[in-house]
């Protein structure tokens, strides 16, 4: 009797601020897709995974920071909250944080301007793919992100755990040059428009205790 083979666990891990610059760089040019902002990302997740390989969808790390702006944070818990409604524990929410950097003005004024900088993110995100390594936790790593240093990190996994795969999906208007030289192929999330379709969540998002509304921003 042929032993079967366990499934094949694939992690897909968010980088938040490159994915949401790109999708809001990307959308200021293609209007249509300001909807899909209110993205059931499983749903999404899920059109990249091949059942015929026995693949499943294990996890959903997605990395960011709550924005300072009342505004903002307020559309990110509504997105957040309603895919945790519907995804429950597959779907995680990895916070860093925002700090003050001032830059100076290059133009005649010469004034100093304050600008909130993420940080944590980039060492979140290396972190968790190397230890889901270590402890088992995935079989092939899937990388949201077009941002170069995460270049050293996949090249860590690739020569300490040869035995694991990675794919790297660069989100719209945003791409490098040096991750895409480390893989023999890499995704074009800008060319998905239709799983990105079929991933828009229902105006609403309900438990029994609260409901989440999709912003009019959104709509």
């Amino acid at each position: 009797m042929i032993k079967k083979q366990p499934p094949q666990k694939v992690v897909f891990y968010f980088d938040g601020f490159n994915f949401y610059n790109g999708f809001k760089s990307y959308s200021s040019k293609n209007l249509n897709w300001k909807k899909f902002y209110w993205l059931d990302f499983a749903k999404f997740c899920s059109q990249f995974i091949f059942e015929h390989d026995n693949q499943i969808l294990y996890k959903i790390k997605y990395f960011t920071a709550p924005p300072k702006n009342i505004q903002k944070r307020s559309r990110q818990s509504a997105l957040f909250g309603a895919n945790k409604v519907i995804n429950g524990d597959i779907f995680e929410v990895i916070n860093g944080h925002y700090t003050d950097k001032f830059i100076k003005c290059l133009a005649s004024c010469k004034e100093k301007f304050n600008v909130p900088e993420e940080k944590c993110t980039d060492v979140n995100i290396a972190l968790a793919m190397v230890n889901d390594c270590i402890d088992g936790n995935v079989d092939i790593i899937t990388l949201i992100t077009a941002d170069s240093d995460q270049a050293s990190t996949i090249k860590y996994i690739t020569n300490k755990f040869p035995h694991i795969k990675i794919r790297v999906y660069f989100p719209p208007d945003r791409k490098s040059n040096e991750i895409r030289n480390l893989l023999r192929s890499v995704v074009f999330l800008e060319n998905h428009e239709e799983k990105f379709k079929k991933a828009k969540m229902t105006e609403q998002i309900k438990n029994d205790i609260k409901t989440y509304t999709c912003p009019e921003d959104w709509k």
